[in-house]
């Protein structure tokens, strides 16, 4: 496997995402010279239809509201206007801002706008959280062309006066539903607030729910409008499949589709971060090689996840959806749900990361029988039934001893348990001490040695370092002579 961006060669043709006019080529969008150069290296023939639809209206100036599904070549729909547009300005000025939802999404626009500026001056920077702020200061201070950026890194960077957005021309909103999921609502509208009002804005969305649609109604003026009927819904080339298995079981049923040989590799998505860390454990001790990639992970620790599944050196991506969007790998064959999403929309850019840019690929889904009503929701979206597939000489009545998790009621009743021992045990430390208080025969009003009337603390206690002084000066008050707390 390897990643191009949005450009692969595409050497099988489900044409879905093609230009059906083809007789239109980049070269007739007017583009720069060396942004033609780039795109025939790159081995990109002719424009998605995104690509066709978006790219003469934003290269006219015009705003735009698209919407436009995972792996349909909308990067580039956004980034060849603005490059286009970057290319004869004087550098040292940050004119665009890109902002995206998670880190792998920043950094795979930034390596696309690398790849179509190879022959031009114009600079990018990503700016997420998980790696240290100075080189990203440093991409402030410099005035590189485009930054790509995650929201709340973003404003990290704007409460300093090095980080201005005083001279952005080109705001990017993408996956602005995606955002909005993660609640990074508020911070667009902060960000918003830092950039001039007049600009051009480019706004790219899978789904148009109703919040989304009041933002874009209050940022965009007289915007082209771009597939906006259509629904959320995968890829032609994918192959999907279910597969009705026990939860218990899934680990096990996994294994079996890996060792049956017909998936070489495969991006697997689970519903937690644990989950994905005990599936990722399960794998290697079966033999498999396998790594995770999660919001727990450091970044470092993701990429470097993300780099060896591409390189073929990981069999197994074990994923949650943080990397659902924005992830381009070419020629991913499988993608498994090992969880059924919760929401329609996340099982189609889940396995949106397969079949992209008009290939051909698998989407498995391991279905456990308190799944099936999420399942439903996702086949009503779908306007179709998916297929149920079992496995010839799958034992279905097996019982394991390694289940990934443990079950709610279980975890919930071993927790009440703990409780009980632990009031237990106070009681009974309780009862052995004995009345609290004075003793019944010691005079009244008097105190254990050492804290008389006039006795003040001073020196170590417990063993610790002495306070500076002592709590209480003559007669034992803490604000008398000598008194204070000194730390």
């Amino acid at each position: 496997m390897g990643s191009s961006g949005d450009f692969p060669a595409m050497p099988r043709a489900a044409a879905q995402y093609l230009n059906p006019d083809k007789n239109l080529s980049f070269a007739t969008l007017n583009l720069h010279p060396d942004l033609l150069r780039a795109i025939k290296e790159l081995g990109f023939v002719r424009p998605t239809s995104i690509q066709a639809d978006a790219i003469p209206p934003a290269m006219a100036g015009r705003d735009l509201l698209a919407c436009a599904q995972t792996g349909s070549g909308k990067t580039a729909a956004f980034l060849l206007p603005i490059l286009n547009q970057l290319i004869g300005t004087k550098r040292g000025t940050t004119r665009a801002l890109i902002v995206t939802p998670t880190r792998e999404l920043a950094a795979q626009i930034v390596e696309d706008l690398k790849d179509l500026a190879t022959h031009t001056p114009v600079t990018g920077a990503a700016i997420f959280g998980g790696v240290g702020m100075g080189p990203q200061e440093h991409a402030f201070r410099s005035g590189v062309d485009v930054l790509v950026a995650t929201p709340g890194r973003l404003l990290d960077h704007l409460k300093y006066s090095y980080a201005s957005l005083d001279k952005i021309e080109y705001l990017v909103l993408d996956e602005a539903d995606r955002m909005l999921d993660m609640g990074f609502l508020p911070e667009i509208r902060k960000i918003l607030k830092r950039v001039p009002a007049k600009r051009q804005t480019l706004c790219f969305s899978a789904t148009m729910p109703p919040p989304i649609a009041v933002l874009t109604r209050e940022m965009l003026n007289d915007p082209a409008r771009i597939n906006l009927e259509r629904q959320s819904t995968p890829a032609t080339g994918i192959t999907q499949a279910v597969y009705p298995v026990g939860a218990e079981l899934k680990t096990a049923l996994f294994l079996a589709l890996l060792q049956r040989g017909d998936m070489q590799e495969a991006l697997v998505f689970t519903r937690t971060k644990h989950r994905a860390d005990r599936l990722t454990k399960a794998l290697v001790k079966a033999g498999i090689s396998a790594d995770r990639i999660h919001g727990n992970r450091s970044q470092a620790q993701r990429t470097a996840a993300l780099a060896g599944f591409k390189a073929g050196k990981t069999r197994v991506l074990v994923a949650t959806d943080i990397v659902a969007r924005g992830i381009d790998i070419e020629d991913l064959g499988h993608v498994v749900n090992f969880d059924v999403p919760a929401a329609p929309e996340d099982y189609v850019h889940r396995i949106g990361r397969t079949a992209r840019a008009a290939a051909t690929g698998d989407a498995f889904t391991l279905a456990a029988p308190n799944e099936e009503p999420d399942l439903r929701n996702i086949e009503r979206v779908l306007g179709k039934r998916l297929p149920r597939v079992l496995i010839p000489d799958f034992d279905y009545t097996a019982k394991t001893d390694t289940a990934l998790e443990i079950p709610l009621a279980e975890r919930i009743a071993a927790i009440r348990a703990r409780k009980s021992e632990d009031r237990a045990r106070s009681k009974a430390k309780q009862a052995r001490k004995g009345p609290s208080g004075p003793r019944a025969d010691a005079p009244a009003g008097s105190r254990p040695s050492g804290q008389g009337s006039g006795a003040a603390r001073s020196g170590p206690s417990r063993g610790g370092p002495a306070r500076g002084g002592s709590r209480g000066g003559s007669g034992g008050n803490r604000g008398g002579s000598g008194g204070g707390r000194s730390r």
